[in-house]
């Protein structure tokens, strides 16, 4: 087991593409070995602040290693020549060391021993040559002041941390376990349009894992909207809707009410009536739980909820909704220009569609692609 306290692992990679190889950690200096993947975009979100810390903490000893030990491609040569690419393209300027293994053996020394599954994922290395942090990279602007004022301790750190950490993700791989031939399943099908497959999949799924919420809204989905089968699809949906609500939960809750208001997908055959019964519930329980008025982030939530709004005829509600949403990728902390890129376009869309005229955040800017609510004739139901 690799643990906080534990005597760090050699760094064994095929290739350094930035920066000089790292042969051994040496006394006296503080290490980040991170784990990431240009396919993760969490791990992308994550590398400018990488750079920031490498930055701010160079002078204090500070040598941040970036580890690509997930490329997907079919050669370990194919996955460092689009690496470096990729760098080229996207952090032309990086400040710290980058290395590449196509082979597993960093997995074999780092990510399997510590139970921590999951990309990204950093190891802090101290100046002892010990690991004294395991976690989600986020977290290392608590961390790191600590370490550099020596007020982080270790062992205190390491009994509540590692216990939590490696429940967890034996938890995760349990689950990975049983949702991976789900998945081998259900995704091929979802990609060729086999919504008979894909159902048949989705159902196995929830046999195991009743309450799983991807599960859940990929069979309303089906139903609702691949189907089109609301005598079976509507009873699901409402079960969702119910459940969602019951548990508090935002992240349920803007899943559910997107099934309902995404303006990319046909609602035309669901009773209007009901549609906007339940998206008036979702909003309302959504609004008591992140309110306006309060610090959170809204970008996650708000614009589902702002589309209900729109199509019942409150334009003015729905703008104000987008704007906070987009003013929450900067309150309270300012959000990482690479996550930005994610989030921002569908909300500006939104926005400029709303107002019916071009709208800009920083430098990106939407025209308007649809008419009002008002101007939208609806169509008739289609037969299940």
């Amino acid at each position: 087991m690799l643990r906080i306290g534990s005597e760090a692992p050699p760094i064994k990679v095929e290739s350094w593409l930035r920066g000089q190889p790292l042969t051994n950690f040496q006394p006296g200096k503080v290490y980040i070995v991170e784990f990431w993947a240009t396919w993760c975009k969490s791990c992308v979100a994550a590398m400018p602040h990488l750079v920031q810390l490498q930055e701010k903490y160079r002078d204090s000893g500070l040598q941040v290693v970036g580890v690509a030990a997930r490329e997907k491609a079919p050669t370990a040569d194919e996955a460092r020549v689009t690496l470096d690419a990729w760098l080229t393209e996207k952090f032309a300027n990086l400040n710290f060391r980058i290395a590449i293994d196509h082979t597993g053996e960093m997995n074999k020394l780092w990510m399997e021993p510590s139970s921590y599954l999951g990309i990204p994922s950093s190891f802090v290395v101290d100046c002892n040559g010990h690991i004294a942090f395991i976690g989600h990279p986020m977290l290392l602007d608590d961390v790191l002041p600590r370490m550099f004022k020596r007020t982080w301790r270790p062992r205190h750190e390491a009994k509540a941390t590692n216990t939590k950490r490696i429940a967890g993700n034996q938890g995760e791989a349990r689950e990975r376990a049983l949702t991976k031939p789900i998945y081998a399943k259900l995704r091929p099908a979802m990609e060729a349009g086999d919504w008979k497959t894909a159902l048949s999949a989705v159902e196995e799924g929830l046999a195991l894992m009743p309450d799983k919420i991807e599960f859940r809204v990929t069979l309303a989905n089906l139903l609702l909207h691949k189907m089109h089968d609301t005598r079976t699809g509507l009873p699901v949906m409402r079960q969702l809707v119910r459940d969602a609500i019951d548990k508090r939960d935002e992240g349920w809750m803007a899943m559910a009410i997107r099934q309902l208001f995404d303006p990319a997908k046909d609602t035309s055959h669901l009773p209007r009536a009901e549609r906007f019964a339940m998206g008036k519930d979702l909003s309302e329980h959504i609004l008591a739980l992140n309110p306006p008025k309060g610090d959170s982030h809204k970008f996650l939530s708000y614009g589902a909820v702002a589309q209900y709004y729109f199509e019942s005829g409150n334009k003015e509600r729905a703008i104000q909704l987008i704007e906070l949403a987009l003013r929450s990728l900067d309150h309270p902390k300012p959000m990482q220009e690479e996550a930005k890129q994610y989030l921002v376009p569908p909300l500006l869309q939104a926005l400029a569609n709303y107002k019916g005229e071009k709208a800009c955040y920083g430098d990106l800017c939407s025209a308007p692609q649809n008419q009002s609510p008002e101007t939208v004739k609806a169509r008739p139901p289609k037969e299940t």
